[in-house]
């Protein structure tokens, strides 16, 4: 059920197993595992010749667990188990931003798992924002982020947040500085740490207009569908633009500069909207007809694919960011292995052995690479979409 590059140690005698427990999660055990395999790839035989003292892991589980084995629980907020509160977790901010923005883990959304139940409500919900978009400035009747961020973690016991920063922000001189106020971190360091922690796979976006001063909001991605990001674009931003243009028109100190900064990216949102190549999504195992038009994303294609027009969007900051804060590491090279038989008409990127060229129109043989690289446009997968409805 799962590559043999990991290793299920499954006790025949379940009495056995807060004595397996205790064992394998002693800081011997690697030092006991490399006696008999000192490769740096374990193979899964060699945990089977391990010198086991069964009678001395049951005295040091006896001890350990007095109370009982130990029920699953988790404080890494990367894990299915962790049970979404900042307070206590190993990311609190972290945590707090993403709960701000409406998120919730498996176990908050009804999901169970063995010894580790479904949860109820926290008290945090009352602090979700209703459409998962949340400006750092404040706009359009709402309160700025950091201020709101601030209710959140007082009503998780975290304290107003003032001195929670994780890690200072590092400056243009290279050095650390000293730590930054929530305001300062959330603008310039949250969305970092954040990739890093989701290992490149960001749920919160950091939407920006290239300037400190300028447009700044956090979106949930898995709220980001086509009417949302529409929202985020003429509500939001475009409440910003107003303010903008009425303080350039008042001769205000640097109004000008921002304003010209929201209106590219105005501009660089409306593109994403119509989805027109390079700001198209594209799905490699979807056939033609079934292409996304426009800003129209499914979450089940992750945020990989998804992320794209954002990133190859026009650089608002950072060289490859696009539209974000920061640049996640996210490729969209060919993906290994080959694909079965794909018919030419649904799946022309299959019969390349060349990444495929603008309009991706089908080599003479089918290859089955993976490319993800593809960008189609509008009109091609309309195109696909009225023949396969006559067809039908």
């Amino acid at each position: 059920m799962f590559d043999d590059n990991t290793g299920a140690i499954v006790p025949f005698d379940p009495r056995n197993l807060t004595a397996i427990f205790a064992f394998i999660t002693d800081e011997g055990f690697p030092a006991a595992v490399k006696k008999v395999d000192q490769s740096l790839k374990v193979t899964i035989g060699s945990f089977g010749k391990i010198q086991f003292d069964l009678a001395h892991w049951q005295a040091v589980a006896s001890e350990r667990y007095s109370l009982g084995f130990p029920k699953p629980i988790s404080k890494d907020p990367t894990q299915w188990l962790f049970n979404g509160h900042p307070k206590g977790s190993d990311a609190p901010l972290q945590v707090a931003v993403a709960r701000l923005l409406g998120y919730r883990w498996p176990r908050q959304t009804g999901s169970e798992f063995p010894d580790c139940p479904a949860l109820g409500p926290d008290g945090l919900e009352a602090h979700a924002d209703a459409d998962g978009i949340v400006c750092l400035p404040p706009i359009n009747r709402e309160q700025p982020a950091a201020d709101r961020l601030r209710r959140l973690l007082a009503a998780a016991g975290c304290g107003d947040g003032s001195g929670a920063v994780p890690a200072p922000v590092k400056h243009g001189s290279g050095r650390d500085g000293p730590p930054p106020s929530l305001e300062d971190w959330l603008r310039d360091g949250f969305f970092e740490q954040h990739c890093k922690l989701f290992k490149n796979r960001p749920f919160i976006w950091h939407l920006w207009d290239g300037r400190k001063d300028g447009f700044h909001a956090l979106v949930n991605y898995h709220r980001l569908d086509n009417a949302n990001l529409q929202k985020l674009c003429y509500s939001y931003l475009g409440d910003w633009i107003r303010q903008q243009d009425a303080d350039a028109k008042a001769d205000k100190p640097g109004a000008a500069e921002r304003l010209g900064a929201a209106r590219a990216l105005e501009a660089e949102l409306v593109k994403i909207l119509e989805g027109e190549p390079p700001y198209d999504l594209f799905i490699r195992w979807k056939p033609l007809h079934q292409q996304p038009i426009g800003w129209q994303p499914d979450l089940n294609d992750g945020v990989r694919l998804n992320i794209r027009p954002f990133m190859q969007a026009r650089d608002m900051g950072r060289k490859g960011a696009g539209l974000l804060r920061f640049k996640p590491n996210i490729k969209w090279d060919k993906d290994r292995g080959t694909e079965p038989l794909r018919h030419k008409a649904d799946y022309p990127w299959f019969w390349h052995e060349t990444e495929p060229p603008s309009g991706c129109p089908g080599g003479p043989d089918f290859t089955g690479r993976r490319w993800n690289d593809v960008h189609l446009t509008r009109a091609r997968k309309q195109a696909a979409r009225t023949a396969k409805r006559s067809d039908t």
